[in-house]
């Protein structure tokens, strides 16, 4: 009796389904609750990347940053089977090894704000890891939120995978609710675009007046006689003209007689200055990436380098990212563990992230380690005076 009771209790305060979820009184609700993971924003993306250097610098300067990893195994058979899948996995099959799969998934999750990936077994054994193309790929949202499934729309209607446990799923700073990620781009577009018109401003003043081009002006006298053959005079100058400038390459002189002006085109013409709107738009961009400005390029300053202030910050950007992409490898190397019937006990270990010059670094242990021995001497001789007394 007691027994039924206390179920009863654990029952009142457990519950199996979202209470704060969103009601869906749409009359086709099954279409609503699918979302493309490639839409046109992230089009524009893919457009920002091509357009802009610098993004696509900083993209691929943070897949390098954020460094290698090891897993380490409690058992040693486990370990030796599993370091020789890491290194020899097929990726796509173009690749090999688990860093040319997470390479790849990175980048697509800071480019698209989602990625997606797929453990391939064949035979009841992982044999290859394969990076899903977005556009491909929606998801579904069932009666409960926490209920998403991955479905592939290749063929038009969208269809649940069939093992949902061997797809690889990872989001970007997602906002509550919502079943995709935002893209690391997010809020560049418009920078970008003002960034693009005065580029491609620059280039059409140059091509003017780079490239000069010649007014000639032929103006007639007051002689009955000039103003009659006025308009073969000026024919005949523009043939002259014509001739001396789109020669055979030689330099040639240009005679007229007569009132003849000749003035370049644009040469009164002063062309703004774009270091400062160019700069400040620069700035929004880096700052957006996270990165320091010397790393894609930028030399601000003479003297600049990176601060331990800069790479604090961008090492804990960094150890973000890792804690995104940890799950990913976890699911990997257990789901091969498993299917080969091993010892799944093990711990994935990131490699240290080295920002600082590396002289400075070994200052850094060197005072650590003198300040360490003064204090251990120092706790030595204040024992030593105490058993004395």
């Amino acid at each position: 009796m007691g027994l039924i009771k206390k179920r009863e209790k654990e029952s009142e305060f457990s519950s199996s389904v979202v209470q704060t979820g969103r009601s869906n009184s749409h009359p086709f609700k099954v279409i609503e609750n699918y979302t493309p993971l490639l839409d046109c924003q992230s089009q524009l993306y893919i457009a920002l990347r091509e357009a802009v250097p610098i993004i696509d610098a900083a993209i691929f300067k943070l897949v390098r940053l954020i460094g290698g990893f090891s897993v380490k195994c409690q058992n040693k058979n486990s370990q030796k089977k599993l370091d020789e899948f890491l290194a020899t996995v097929n990726v796509n099959g173009t690749s090999f090894g688990i860093d040319a799969f997470i390479s790849s998934y990175f980048e697509q999750l800071l480019t698209f704000g989602t990625a997606v990936g797929e453990i391939i077994t064949v035979n009841g054994r992982v044999c290859a890891l394969y990076n899903a193309d977005l556009s491909c790929v929606e998801l579904m949202q069932g009666e409960n939120p926490l209920d998403i499934k991955i479905c592939n729309s290749n063929g038009g209607t969208p269809v649940p995978v069939k093992y949902q446990d061997l797809v690889l799923l990872s989001l970007l700073n997602p906002q509550a609710g919502k079943l995709s990620g935002n893209s690391l781009l997010r809020g560049l577009p418009f920078v970008s675009s003002v960034l693009l018109k005065i580029y491609n401003t620059i280039g059409l003043n140059w091509e003017r007046v780079g490239n000069v081009r010649f007014a000639v002006t032929y103006k007639p006298q007051n002689d009955a006689m000039d103003r009659a053959y006025a308009k073969q005079r000026a024919m005949q100058v523009a043939k002259e003209w014509g001739e001396a400038m789109h020669g055979d390459g030689a330099v040639k002189d240009f005679v007229a007689v007569g009132d003849v002006q000749i003035k370049a085109i644009g040469a009164d013409n002063q062309i703004l200055d774009s270091q400062v709107p160019v700069r400040q738009l620069l700035e929004q961009i880096v700052a957006k990436t996270g990165l320091p400005p010397f790393m894609l390029g930028l030399s601000w300053s003479a003297t600049e380098r990176m601060s331990s202030q800069q790479a604090d910050v961008l090492k804990s950007e960094l150890e973000a990212y890792r804690r995104i992409l940890t799950p990913i490898v976890f699911k990997i190397c257990d789901t091969f563990l498993r299917f080969e019937g091993l010892d799944n006990n093990f711990e994935i270990c990131w490699n240290e992230i080295t920002l600082q010059d590396g002289i400075e670094v070994s200052k850094t242990r060197l005072y650590n380690a003198q300040a360490e021995k003064i204090e251990m001497e120092t706790k030595n001789i204040n024992i030593n005076g105490d058993e004395q007394n």
